[in-house]
């Protein structure tokens, strides 16, 4: 199991700037990949996401605004928001994606969720 804690989310004005965190805890070694999603009722969509190796993949609309980075010695990934506007208000979920190599499970762990408000 994979334990997912984020942290960074707050209010802020247009224009302005907020860094997501998440720390991971757990079985560590089976992540393959972490990101960050938005939910919509009976649907959820990549904002960005991160693999072990660097790559990195951005949803259209935070292209250039929005940096996904990762600390592998902390366990940790951060989102970088930048230039925020109203639309990008939402709760933001963090993800680890895994693959147990003992059973061949594949699957992806879900954070509590981080609230981020653009308003003025």
């Amino acid at each position: 199991q994979v334990q997912l804690v984020e942290s960074g989310g707050g209010s802020v004005q247009p224009g302005g700037s907020l860094r997501l965190s998440c720390a991971a805890s757990g079985k560590i070694s089976s992540i393959t990949a972490m990101g960050w999603y938005r939910k919509v009722p009976g649907d959820y969509y990549l904002i960005a996401s991160i693999t072990n190796s660097g790559g990195t993949k951005y949803k259209e609309s935070v292209k250039g605004r929005f940096t996904i980075s990762r600390d592998n010695a902390k366990n940790t990934v951060y989102l970088q928001m930048n230039n925020l506007n109203s639309e990008d208000t939402d709760t933001y979920y963090c993800t680890a994606d895994y693959y147990d190599h003992s059973t061949s499970e594949v699957g992806r762990h879900w954070g509590q969720g981080t609230r981020v408000t653009v308003s003025q």
